[in-house]
């Protein structure tokens, strides 16, 4: 699979289906995912943001690249104590290929180790890819895979990691993430609803890649799954932007601070927490379909550059929040209003608009 990342920093394990699908506008596809067409038989449009869009992304950056970077060396001293040095990074695409990077490359700042790095796919609904689970089980032992993504909303991509997971005796479900809202696992840099600024961006700081794809007309019986390679984009690129600004943080000082992070995290951990708020949200707007909801500042992001949103709701005090600066400032593009809402767990949460009530 083509992509802008280098290929000593990921191995990605996607088939290259460019100019084989057509990307459809968010309406469109809006509309076919709630008469019942799968997501991922579909790929949405992608664009370059705005000027003002793009200044709050890079104020963004600014503010929250350390705290990235903080998150990751928690991370990865937790994966070394958890999972040992003979470990091998498994990133979701698209979102876990950027954190997967960056802890390959503070493994190697920090403790001299070379960790392998491979992107796979994950599908809610069909599952994870089972071409790439037998090519990574041909070279390694199951016990040295471990699965990497962004961040978690409600957990969903979990619950299907862990029923995919069924299939391979020996192989982990478990989850490591930069930021763990949800409360879903332990192996995280934080459980704080923290804004990690690549979630800001679709494919322009993901390596100029779609997300993934599945359909059976175009993925047959023995190939990955597929994705996009955006080309066109390539002067808009901003993956290795963010990357190094947040590896100019991996610091002494940052690791340092891992040990005191963690134990914090722990103490504060409420695992599970998160699906009971999503409920409570639904309850409270009348919302039938819990896949409406999604919390947190990525997956409040991605409802926004995506999908068709009814709402946003963000915690109180979180119009002086720098993390959702640009969240706000999508909301305004695209007239979506935003309301306060006392969340607990979450910054903020998107509620996708429901078609047939319009």
């Amino acid at each position: 699979m083509r992509s802008s990342y280098k290929e000593e920093d990921v191995t990605i394990l996607l088939k290259d289906i460019t100019g084989l699908v057509k990307p459809q506008p968010a309406c469109e596809r809006e509309r076919l995912i709630q008469s019942g067409r799968h997501y991922c038989e579909m790929l949405p449009e992608e664009y370059v943001p705005t000027e003002k869009y793009m200044r709050a992304y890079e104020d963004a950056l600014e503010h929250f690249a350390a705290p990235t970077a903080q998150a990751v060396a928690n991370l990865a001293g937790k994966i070394i104590e958890k999972r040992g040095r003979q470990t091998v990074l498994v990133s979701l695409a698209r979102a876990g290929i950027a954190a997967g990077i960056l802890l390959k490359r503070y493994f190697k700042q920090s403790d001299g180790i070379e960790v392998p790095h491979y992107a796979v796919s994950i599908i809610r609904g069909r599952g994870i890819d089972r071409n790439a689970m037998k090519y990574l089980l041909e070279k390694y032992e199951p016990q040295q895979l471990l699965f990497v993504d962004g961040w978690t909303g409600k957990g969903a991509i979990l619950k299907e990691l862990q029923k995919s997971m069924a299939a391979y005796p020996g192989v982990s479900s478990q989850l490591a993430v930069l930021a763990d809202p949800a409360g879903v696992t332990q192996l995280c840099g934080t459980h704080e609803d923290i804004l990690i600024p690549s979630s800001c961006l679709n494919c322009t700081v993901s390596g100029l890649i779609s997300r993934t794809f599945l359909r059976s007309d175009i993925i047959g019986e023995d190939d990955f799954h597929g994705a996009v390679y955006y080309g066109e984009y390539e002067q808009a690129d901003l993956s290795y932007a963010f990357i190094e600004a947040v590896e100019k943080h991996f610091t002494k000082q940052v690791k340092a601070e891992q040990e005191f992070s963690r134990e914090g995290e722990v103490q504060k951990n409420t695992v599970g927490c998160g699906m009971d708020e999503v409920r409570q949200i639904a309850e409270t707007f009348g919302v039938s379909d819990i896949h409406f909801i999604k919390p947190g500042i990525g997956e409040t992001t991605r409802v926004l550059l995506r999908r068709i949103p009814w709402k946003v709701l963000i915690a109180e005090q979180g119009q002086s929040d720098r993390g959702l600066m640009h969240i706000l400032r999508l909301a305004e593009e695209k007239g979506v209003p935003v309301e306060v809402y006392p969340l607990r767990r979450y910054k903020c949460c998107g509620i996708i608009r429901k078609l047939s009530d319009v």
